[in-house]
């Protein structure tokens, strides 16, 4: 039976992170996934280093707007109806995350988080030879009235607390940053921290070549289950193939609750069905992405194009894309940006593993310490990724890691 030091089951970024962050801590490493490297959410992201979001979707704030926009079938939070029932018990989750005190508790871990993954990214990037793809654009969150921006003060507040450093700006001063965006618009602020890679397909594909390049082979392959054994953790592929692994790291994003499944643990992972559409290149000058909060959507520069995307459908794994959604964000984006041009567009749906607190799970399996995850990072998979990649290799070291990882224990929820 085949046997690695080390197997990492997923090929997106967080799990091409890990791998390539444990061959530099001189593992044999294979990488196994169910379709290929960069084929699921780290493809069709926003490509945002996003190290000032610190805040948790679940929050008292998020409870005022929810009922307005689970209204709106093709608003920035949705839930199908075929789904409601599956995702009760995530929900309640969700609803007991939301408390003030709970809230502050995962914005100091997130930020833990943020910090050490900030910290960690450039030297990941120059190691990888990928630093050439980074780019420090900001970020220019817009607001359509007075009283939207009055209500995003305490979250800024909490981001000064935890010395995020950005710039609140009248209609005038944003065109500054970004010309172009409707007058609707008379508030925004800009955070000049919010980085971004220039495309995030292209440097998933470019880190599995450099993991390759140091000798280590990526596996397409569906894995159904996990078992300890007396030297190490057994691998169950699909047709009953089974293989060795001294360790397992189990980065498979909104498909990583099935697989901790079948070691005995019921993990709360939900999945945010995130949808984009990409625009050619010349679609609009944009230079900074533009967050439209109320909305729940971005637009932002990519080497492949513009792409406009975002919003929150809680619709797991199975249900049809509803590409009407893409078709909202982008008639919304043509009302609040006039210069975008909206032809030639290709649209995109992915699956963002998301936990009802909002903070990744990373630590090891309550029936193995052979087994370390690192899932759950909801629209923060890149943005966490050097940083996670660096906890996870401590311990499969068994060292102590670089941060307190007591809130982000896979077995916080019982």
């Amino acid at each position: 039976m085949a046997r690695s030091d080390i197997v990492v089951i997923g090929a997106g970024v967080v799990g091409l992170s890990v791998a390539i962050a444990a061959q530099m801590r001189g593992f044999n490493v294979t990488v196994i996934d169910r379709e290929g490297p960069a084929a699921g959410a780290s493809a069709g992201n926003a490509g945002a280093f996003a190290f000032t979001d610190i805040l948790p979707l679940a929050s008292p704030g998020i409870l005022k707007k929810a009922p307005k926009w689970l209204l709106d079938p093709l608003g920035p939070l949705s839930i199908p109806p075929a789904y409601a029932l599956n995702i009760a018990p995530w929900m309640f989750r969700f609803w007991r995350a939301c408390s003030a005190s709970r809230v502050a508790h995962s914005t100091s871990a997130q930020t833990a988080l943020m910090d050490l993954s900030k910290a960690e990214l450039e030297p990941f990037l120059s190691a990888t030879d990928t630093l050439s793809m980074l780019r420090k654009e900001g970020n220019l969150q817009v607001y359509e009235s007075d009283a939207e921006f009055r209500t995003s003060l305490p979250g800024w507040e909490a981001r000064e607390e935890h010395g995020i450093e950005f710039q609140h700006m009248d209609a005038a001063e944003m065109a500054g940053i970004q010309p172009g965006i409707a007058p609707r618009f008379i508030r925004g602020t800009f955070t000049p921290g919010w980085y971004s890679i220039a495309d995030p397909k292209l440097y998933t594909l470019v880190l599995a070549e450099n993991f390759r390049a140091r000798g280590g082979v990526v596996e397409i392959a569906e894995v159904k289950a996990l078992r300890p054994v007396s030297d190490g953790v057994e691998i169950v592929l699909a047709g009953d193939v089974a293989r060795l692994a001294g360790k397992v790291v189990l980065a498979a994003g909104a498909f990583s609750h099935r697989i901790a499944r079948t070691l005995g643990e019921n993990i709360p992972l939900e999945t945010e069905r995130g949808y984009n559409t990409t625009l050619p290149s010349d679609a609009l000058d944009l230079r900074t992405q533009v967050t439209f909060g109320g909305h729940g959507f971005v637009v932002t520069r990519l080497t492949s194009g513009i792409r406009v995307g975002g919003a929150v459908e809680l619709g797991g794994l199975s249900l049809p894309p509803n590409y009407a959604r893409s078709e909202a964000m982008l008639k919304k984006a043509k009302s609040f940006l006039p210069g975008l041009k909206t032809e030639g567009g290709v649209q995109w749906m992915g699956f963002r593993p998301s936990m009802p607190d909002s903070l990744p799970a990373i630590g090891r399996a309550k029936a193995t310490a052979n087994v370390v995850y690192a899932f759950g990072h909801g629209h923060l998979g890149l943005t966490q990724s050097a940083g996670t990649a660096r906890l996870v290799a401590d311990l499969l070291q068994d060292q102590s890691p670089a941060m307190d990882l007591t809130a982000f224990s896979p077995s916080r929820f019982g």
